[in-house]
């Protein structure tokens, strides 16, 4: 008899000692955002409701009352690092995200717990890590579904992009790669296995920030050394470090090498970026 059970079950696709569960698409799917800024990541997890023919802000989500910055379970933002949020400092760690939305303004809070669906019952203050105040922009497009992004990349700082139906919010946010690298430069060159790339690394990094340039130069002798001269992106960069140093002879020297170089391996991109180099350093005065 339990065989011609089992069969029926199988036949109908129901599992005999178990329960199936019904799957249905979710309205407001579940989304996640990493974003590398500098040295620093940063993750966001948040559901994304769509707006399908209503009015959101001043109705939906009436002016005045306090959003849970998606839907279902908390937004969450992560920082592996420090950050300053809209000129403000926030340390490391995971929260919670909401917003209290305001016609021309919003106020997003960065809560400690993250664990509520929905909005808390009542804000524990001792667990609210940072309230900034963000102007609330119209846009002239509809966008359906409620968006998390990040936009204007540097090496150091990006903002955090929230869009839904016809509203724009715009956090600033900067991290202290400038700190994180000398810390890693300066840890890396106590080490006994320094590769001819991290000299190269901390020597284009001084370079790129226009600071250390004495030090830069003797980080690109090194790795020209460890390398050999048929490098030719690593003698271009030290004719650069030596423009920046004011050393014109040898930098115009330096990127002849270079291009000597880049013409015996065929690169032509180099060749062209060191003649370039060598004319208008050449009709300096």
């Amino acid at each position: 008899m339990m065989k011609k059970i089992i069969a029926f079950a199988i036949l109908i696709g129901i599992a005999p000692f178990g329960r199936s569960q019904v799957q249905v698409p979710q309205l407001s799917p579940k989304a996640e955002i990493e974003q590398v800024i500098g040295l620093s990541e940063v993750e966001i997890e948040y559901s994304r409701p769509s707006k399908r023919e209503r009015v959101i802000f001043g109705d939906l989500i009436p002016y005045g009352t306090t959003w849970r910055f998606g839907a279902n379970k908390n937004t969450t933002i992560e920082l592996s690092t420090d950050a300053t949020i809209a000129g403000n400092e926030l340390p490391s760690g995971e929260y919670a995200l909401f917003a209290k939305v305001g016609e021309k303004e919003w106020t997003i809070i960065f809560y400690k717990d993250t664990d509520n669906w929905g909005t808390p019952d009542e804000f524990d203050a001792d667990k609210v890590a940072l309230k900034i105040n963000a102007k609330s922009m119209k846009i002239g497009e509809t966008i359906e579904t409620f968006t998390l992004s990040f936009d204007n990349l540097t090496t150091k700082s990006a903002d955090l992009v929230v869009s839904w139906e016809n509203t724009r919010i715009v956090v600033p946010m900067e991290f202290p790669t400038d700190e994180l690298t000398e810390a890693s430069i300066k840890e890396t060159m106590k080490s006994d296995s320094i590769t001819e790339r991290d000299y190269y690394g901390a020597a284009s990094y001084y370079l790129s920030s226009k600071k250390n340039l004495k030090e830069a130069l003797s980080f690109i002798d090194k790795a020209i050394e460890i390398r050999g001269e048929e490098a030719f992106w690593y003698v271009r960069k030290k004719a650069l470090i030596e423009y920046e140093l004011g050393m014109k002879k040898q930098a115009i020297s330096t990127a002849k090498k270079s291009f000597e170089s880049a013409k015996a391996a065929g690169n032509e991109n180099y060749m062209k970026m060191n003649k370039e180099s060598i004319k208008a350093w050449e009709a300096e005065k």
